[in-house]
């Protein structure tokens, strides 16, 4: 379980990084920084938070394989619904509706607040070994 949850992170957290990474370029090349805030948050929760979690999983075994199944999918989900609420609610692309755009961002952060507390859980579930 650790591991699959270990690739499926990394892997997702790759994807972050390189969205974060072309928008910094996108930025920097236009001369504008609007997306200042989103591109730092899909940087810090979606590449470096992710990708933290994932090499966390590989490293230590976690006694409670459920909830690291619970706590991959919170992590997933908030990070996504974070930084997507974020750019509807900073950009207004599309002309999205206001009330929707803030919803999407207040219930995409609670689900990454749940997903550190989890993590914070987590690291007390590990098993022992030598190398520890």
């Amino acid at each position: 379980m650790n591991e699959k949850w270990s690739i499926r992170l990394i892997r997702i957290a790759a994807i972050f990084g390189l969205i974060g990474t072309v928008l910094g370029s996108h930025m920097a090349g236009a001369g504008s920084y609007a997306f200042r805030p989103i591109h730092a948050h899909i940087l810090l929760v979606g590449w470096l938070s992710l990708f933290a979690w994932g090499v966390f999983y590989r490293l230590f075994k976690v006694r409670a394989k459920k909830l690291v199944a619970f706590h991959g999918w919170t992590a997933i989900i908030g990070a996504v619904g974070l930084t997507t609420g974020m750019w509807l609610q900073f950009m207004r692309p599309f002309g999205v509706n206001e009330t929707l755009a803030l919803i999407l961002y207040i219930v995409g952060g609670t689900i990454l607040l749940i997903s550190f507390a989890l993590f914070v859980i987590l690291t007390f579930l590990t098993e022992t070994s030598e190398r520890v």
